[in-house]
C-alpha cells in the first residue's frame, strides 16, 4: 500500500510565519493565526452554556442578559450554579459584545476553568470499559478551531469514545472549539499528548487497530471491515497525515470521489469516515 503524503481533506492552507519591521528597526516574527490565540476560558451561546451548567461543570462567572436570566431553560440551573459560588452578572448586549469581541453569544457568556485533558491511559481505560468495539479519534495537527469543534460534535453524536490531539502545532480546546462543539465536550473526553507516534504505539499495545485517512491510494472505506477496537487518524488542513504517522498506521483508507472536487474539508471527511464505522457497528448490532 502506498504511503505517500496525500491529503484526506481540503485544500485549506495554513498561513506561514512572517517577518514584520518594528519602529526601532528591529524585526520580529509574526505568527499568522493557524492556531488562533484567544480567550480559552470563555464559552458562549445558549446551548453551549446550558450543556456546561447541566453537566455541573464549575463556572467562575456568567454574564447574561436580563431577559434570559429568568428564562425557564436557565433560571433553575443559574440558581444552582450560584449556590456553588458562580458569580451571575446581568448585563446588556453591548457588554457581551465587548467580552466576546463581537462573537455570536446569544445573550450569555461563561468563564470556565481551564479544560481538563485526560491522560492517554485514562482515555483508553474509559473507552474499553464501555465496549469491546471502542472507537477513538486521533487528529494529526488540526489548526482550525471550527474544524476541531465540528469533529468533536460529530464524534460524540455517533458514539466515538474520545479524541487524542498533539500538544504542539495544533489547536487545543479553546472557546471557539467549545462553541462549535455545541455542548458535546461535556460528554466527550480529549487527551493531549507530546508525541502522536508514541500514542499510536501505546494504542496498538492496548489492542487497537489503527486506520489512517488519506485522499488517494487508501483502501475504499466502504470495503474495509471495521471490527474490534479502532483508532481513526485524520490529518491537518494543509498537509494531511504526515509520512511518519502514515507508516505507523495498520492500514490507510480513502473516501471514493466521483466529482471534479479533488478533496474534502477535514471535518466533513472525518464525519463521513466516522459514519461508515458507525454504520457497520449499527448493522452488526441489528443482525445480532
Amino acid at each position: 500500500m502506498s504511503t505517500k503524503n496525500y491529503k484526506f481533506n481540503s485544500q485549506e492552507k495554513p498561513q506561514k510565519n512572517k517577518q514584520i519591521q518594528l519602529k526601532d528597526g528591529r524585526s520580529k516574527k509574526y505568527y499568522s493565526p493557524t492556531v488562533k490565540e484567544e480567550d480559552e476560558d470563555l464559552i458562549y451561546g445558549r446551548h453551549t452554556v446550558q450543556a456546561a451548567l447541566k453537566s455541573e461543570r464549575y463556572l467562575n462567572r456568567i454574564w447574561i442578559i436580563s431577559s434570559l436570566r429568568y428564562d425557564p431553560r436557565f433560571h433553575i440551573l443559574l440558581n444552582e450554579a450560584k449556590t456553588k459560588g458562580t458569580i451571575i452578572d446581568e448585563v446588556d448586549d453591548r457588554r457581551l459584545d465587548q467580552i466576546t469581541r463581537r462573537k455570536h453569544h446569544q445573550g450569555i457568556v461563561a468563564q470556565i476553568c481551564p479544560y481538563e485533558y485526560k491522560e492517554l491511559h485514562e482515555l483508553i481505560s474509559q473507552a474499553k470499559s464501555k465496549t469491546d468495539r471502542s472507537v477513538l479519534l486521533v487528529a494529526d495537527g488540526i489548526n482550525d478551531p471550527h474544524n476541531l469543534g465540528a469533529i468533536i460534535r460529530t464524534g460524540e453524536a455517533l458514539g466515538i469514545q474520545g479524541l487524542v490531539i498533539p500538544q504542539r502545532r495544533a489547536v487545543g480546546i479553546t472557546s471557539t472549539v467549545t462553541k462549535v462543539a455545541a455542548g458535546a465536550l461535556e460528554n466527550f473526553p480529549v487527551a493531549r499528548v507530546i508525541n502522536l507516534n508514541s500514542a499510536l504505539e501505546e494504542l496498538k499495545k492496548e489492542g487497537f487497530w489503527i486506520y489512517g485517512t488519506v485522499a488517494k491510494d487508501g483502501e475504499p472505506i466502504h470495503t474495509v471491515k471495521f471490527t474490534g477496537a479502532i483508532v481513526l487518524v485524520v490529518g491537518s488542513e494543509g498537509e494531511g497525515l504526515s509520512l511518519l504517522i502514515q507508516k505507523n498506521c495498520d492500514a490507510l483508507v480513502s473516501i471514493p470521489m466521483s466529482g471534479s472536487t479533488p478533496s474534502l474539508n477535514v471535518s466533513v471527511a472525518t464525519g463521513m469516515a466516522i459514519y461508515e464505522i458507525h454504520r457497520q457497528h449499527w448493522s452488526k448490532n441489528l443482525r445480532i
